[in-house]
């Protein structure tokens, strides 16, 4: 895809995210990862629902702005994500709701932040892992991305938001929204002894849709990332 599509893509799949209210204000960022090593990413304080081709922001390999706005301020994060999983060529964070809301509860797995609920979460997002609450910006919470050595293309940042990779753009907007919809589903269910997926169901899915789950991996490993 030449370099003009995917510039529209972005705005095409942020237009969209923004105006389901999945991410408000100017929060937000998505990122693409181009064949040259370079990036596209959206501005800093740029709203998704409102964002120029023209004015995407186009960095080299070793992050040096090539043209357009100043880019996101959360590139850290970015980067951290893309060093440690070879497969990912974009990732959305977003402040969507009930993924953020999922992060304040106190009985929450960082490694495992939600339970199996449903074939399509399994199959998009795998297992999402729950990073400790940084300040926006700030470079620690790269750190905390590299700790987690690639194992999840779905990570929460506490009481901020979710940060999700993808093969494709499509595929990492999908698993972001998919989620945030598991995590409503959790909120919705909280308290009232839902019924999840059993152990074997989950084997069936992994075997079938050849879905990776952290706890079968082998810490350190470059992984290949799933979201699709």
């Amino acid at each position: 895809m030449s370099e003009t599509k995917l510039r529209e893509s972005i705005c095409m799949f942020g237009r969209s995210l923004f105006e389901r209210g999945l991410t408000p204000g100017s929060s937000g960022n998505i990122s693409l990862r181009l064949d040259d090593g370079g990036w596209l990413v959206t501005p800093t304080n740029a709203s998704l629902g409102f964002l120029d081709p023209a004015r995407i922001s186009r960095l080299d390999a070793t992050g040096r702005i090539i043209s357009g706005d100043a880019p996101t301020k959360e590139i850290p994060l970015h980067e951290a994500l893309y060093d440690t999983r070879s497969s990912a060529r974009a990732i959305v964070h977003l402040h969507s709701t009930h993924s953020v809301a999922l992060t304040m509860l106190p009985e929450i797995d960082p490694k495992a932040v939600l339970p199996p609920m449903t074939p399509y979460y399994l199959m998009r997002c795998g297992q999402t892992a729950l990073v400790p609450y940084y300040r926006p910006g700030d470079p620690a919470v790269s750190d905390a991305i590299r700790g987690l050595a690639g194992r999840y293309s779905s990570v929460l940042l506490a009481n901020h938001g979710p940060v999700v990779a993808g093969d494709t753009l499509e595929a990492a907007v999908f698993a972001t929204e998919e989620l945030e919809e598991t995590a409503r589903l959790y909120l919705l269910l909280r308290g009232l002894n839902p019924r999840y997926l059993s152990p074997e169901q989950v084997a069936d899915l992994v075997k079938a849709f050849g879905v990776s789950l952290p706890a079968d991996d082998h810490a350190g490993h470059d992984h290949e990332g799933h979201g699709h």
